[in-house]
């Protein structure tokens, strides 16, 4: 039986979705009605979506019978994730070409990668980057000939920025299709170790260099638990993956064989069974729900407190921090995977993978079971994984192309309970993110990540307005002491949530020597969040008059994540005669502000992730 919590957090989530959540369908339900929309093109529009096309595939289109498919694709050649994705659209192509099928690339977004940005003025423009993914995604779909949609993305801002603005034209069917994790590489325990010594100065950049080269080396997402492979996670607990899907190496016979099965599937829907479940069928209330659980119980990025609200947002469904804190409070974290532990997502697949994980929060009441999804009606088809076919009753589907797959049932037990665990016996009771509450506002922590010893600190704060800031004041040799470190200033309106990564191995060396640290900000500090205990996403920011503005050098911070507290230890009395030294005149501003200045005046992070681009989304 499903969770009581499980079921009161969603029908609160329904209730309040109401208005929101009828408008969207109602707009679906009418795009579903219209008539097949090349049939009412006029030859000249219809001319255009040809005018490249082979003869063979003019023919199609002009004939109007068969499925046009549409390919939104992030590929580039920098971005190790996305790299693979070079090679999609022809394998994608090959297989509609035996269904009479045709396949055009509708457009293609921009895949910035946070790793190459940290620290630097472009990672300003990340989180924006979202909602010009999601924007380009909708302009892509715009032309409106197409009868089902393959969202090519992997990496941070990629996937939500696709899901939002496939969601615009929900009434089509849409499949995500991953790439898969790079090999393992460099342990991670190692890489953080190296990334220490390099911040106390024991190493040199030719160590660092050389380690980090180990660790990020050859094409796929990176290995660690951050955004990238909780994105991945997500689709598949949500049913937009083929089950099984997500975490398959690159360039392996069964990663293409799911791409080319995951082709299959849409075709076999669209023109045999005639039963293609649309977006907007897919992603309800119980499948954000669904999402938010495999969130908290494989204590994933961060980011998505911020692109899951976002997310349902776009499918007219209104999610709270406060529903995420509410469940986490009852879902046990499952996994110990990096940050959260020492392994990487390969040995997470090898102990079991996605497949167990399912089972498990599907046998405990955990998540809905009766879900649409891209395969069926049901989310007991995701306790399966895939199987290369290799039986000799069974045709290959040519001797060059993608072999032939079957699923399974995932393994009984974990193979290794220091990665993956059953539901009887969990890492811990409750989820890997914790939302804060106090006098400060709201924020968020990744408490799977720390410590059960490093996560009260009361200290004085170090106040500054950038990472670079505090990265001086290490240097200096002014943080021997137990102090939490406030980074101001670095909101969506002012800075555009950068990511904070490079404080990482700073604070973590501070904790290592026995001090009690902690960070809060009204910035990000990524899905990579480390070992040490960071108030994150802090609203109302800075530049918003929030609270944190209002922190000097020195004014004591409790940060109790237990208790879900945060707490400026300053009168109210004292806090209204600092009142007046809080005016924009005084705040400190990114170097993008400029060039996105209309865009932030949109943006706030009182919005908890919703688009910015808002008002052109259902």
């Amino acid at each position: 039986m499903l969770h009581r919590r499980i079921k009161e957090v969603t029908e609160r989530v329904v209730n309040a979705s109401k208005v929101t959540r009828t408008a969207y369908l109602e707009r679906m339900s009418h795009a579903k009605t219209q008539t097949r929309v090349r049939t009412g093109l006029g030859c000249g529009n219809l001319a255009h979506v040809m005018a490249a096309c082979s003869p063979g595939e003019k023919d199609l289109l002009k004939d109007d019978v068969q499925p046009n498919l549409a390919i939104i694709n992030s590929y580039n050649d920098m971005l190790s994730a996305h790299v693979p994705y070079k090679d999609y659209p022809d394998l994608i192509k090959s297989v509609a070409n035996k269904y009479n099928a045709t396949v055009q690339v509708a457009g293609g977004v921009p895949a910035m990668c946070d790793g190459v940005t940290q620290g630097r003025d472009g990672m300003e423009l990340s989180l924006f980057s979202r909602d010009v993914i999601a924007m380009s995604t909708a302009i892509s779909l715009s032309h409106d000939v197409f009868d089902g949609v393959f969202c090519l993305g992997v990496c941070d801002k990629i996937v939500p920025g696709l899901l939002i603005g496939a969601l615009s034209f929900g009434h089509l069917p849409v499949i995500f299709m991953p790439a898969g994790p790079m090999a393992s590489g460099l342990a991670n325990k190692e890489k953080a170790r190296v990334r220490q010594q390099f911040a106390q100065g024991k190493i040199g950049r030719e160590e660092l260099l050389e380690a980090e080269s180990a660790s990020y080396h050859s094409a796929g997402t990176c290995t660690f638990f951050g955004t990238a492979n909780s994105n991945q996670m997500l689709m598949e607990i949500m049913g937009l993956h083929l089950p099984g899907s997500s975490f398959i190496n690159p360039y392996t016979e069964l990663r293409d064989g799911l791409t080319a099965n995951a082709t299959e599937t849409m075709l076999q829907q669209l023109i045999e069974t005639k039963d293609a479940n649309s977006l907007s069928d897919v992603v309800s209330e119980k499948t954000i729900i669904n999402g938010l659980v495999g969130l908290l119980a494989t204590g994933g990025s961060t980011n998505h407190a911020i692109h899951l609200v976002a997310i349902a947002k776009a499918a007219g469904i209104e999610l709270t921090w406060k529903d995420m804190a509410d469940l986490s409070e009852v879902v046990p974290l499952l996994t110990r995977i990096y940050p959260n532990g020492h392994a990487d997502v390969n040995h997470f697949q090898a102990a079991g993978g996605m497949g167990f994980l399912i089972r498990e929060l599907l046998s405990a009441g955990m998540l809905h079971e009766n879900v649409k999804t891209i395969v069926g009606d049901s989310l007991n088809d995701y306790a399966k994984e895939p199987r290369i076919v290799n039986n000799a009753n069974v045709i290959i589907t040519d001797s060059t192309g993608p072999v032939k797959i079957d699923w399974v049932d995932c393994v009984e037990k974990s193979l290794d309970e220091e990665v993956l665990r059953p539901y009887t016996d969990a890492f811990s009771p409750q989820g890997g993110l914790q939302l804060l509450k106090g006098n400060l506002g709201d924020s968020v922590i990744k408490v799977s990540a720390v410590a059960a010893e490093h996560q009260v600190v009361t200290a004085p704060a170090k106040v500054f307005n950038s990472q670079v800031g505090l990265q001086q004041a290490f240097s200096n040799g002014e943080l021997e002491t137990d102090f939490i470190a406030v980074i101001k200033e670095q909101g969506p309106k002012a800075k555009g949530m950068p990511e904070l990564h490079k404080l990482t191995p700073i604070m973590a060396s501070q904790q290592d020597k026995g001090f009690k640290v902690a960070i809060v900000t009204d910035g990000r500090m990524s899905g990579a969040s480390g070992k040490v205990p960071a108030a994150i996403h802090l609203a109302p920011e800075a530049i918003e008059g929030g609270m944190i503005a209002k922190i000097r050098e020195g004014d004591i911070i409790s940060l109790n994540a237990p208790n879900g507290e945060l707490v400026l230890h300053v009168s109210d009395e004292e806090l209204a005669n600092r009142e007046h030294e809080i005016s924009e005149q005084t705040l400190t501003f990114g170097t993008g502000r400029e060039l996105f200045e209309g865009l932030r005046q949109t943006v706030s992070s009182a919005d908890l992730g919703a688009s910015a681009f808002g008002s052109i989304y259902p």
